[in-house]
């Protein structure tokens, strides 16, 4: 695990790179935490559906803190790495980095935003828990 206060981001897989919209915001005007929420669940899922080769569900998300917010046009980045593999499940650990390219040039450094760990379950065509790897 990466410290909250490491500047580059992890040697991670890059799994989603994309950019906070103005329509992505809360009412302060930051980007929405559930957003970013979001955006680390269709990463971890884009790699779960990748080793399951077949349909995966998400059936947990542990321990998220946000450690700084994301402002419009930040560029956020979602690294993931595995953690576990079971016989139907799949545990990894999806960071969300910002590189800020919109903001003043002294405070471009990429930083952490989260952390957390995503559990997915591969399922068949009916929604039913499968092994990994059959269909």
């Amino acid at each position: 695990m990466m410290s909250e206060f490491t500047s580059l981001p992890p040697n991670e897989s890059l799994l989603l790179r994309t950019v906070a919209m103005p329509a992505d915001t809360n009412p302060n005007g930051d980007i929405f935490g559930g957003w970013i929420l979001s955006q680390m669940d269709l990463a971890g899922g884009i790699l779960a559906k990748d080793i399951s080769q077949g349909r995966v569900a998400t059936i947990a998300v542990d321990a998220m803190k946000f450690i700084k917010p994301v402002k419009v046009g930040d560029v956020v980045c979602c690294y993931g790495e595995i953690k576990r593999i079971g016989t139907t499940s799949i545990t990894l650990h999806v960071e969300t980095w910002v590189i800020p390219i919109w903001r003043s040039p002294e405070s471009r450094q990429p930083f952490k935003v989260t952390e957390a760990d995503f559990t997915y379950v591969a399922i068949d065509l009916a929604g039913n828990k499968r092994p990994l790897g059959h269909l």
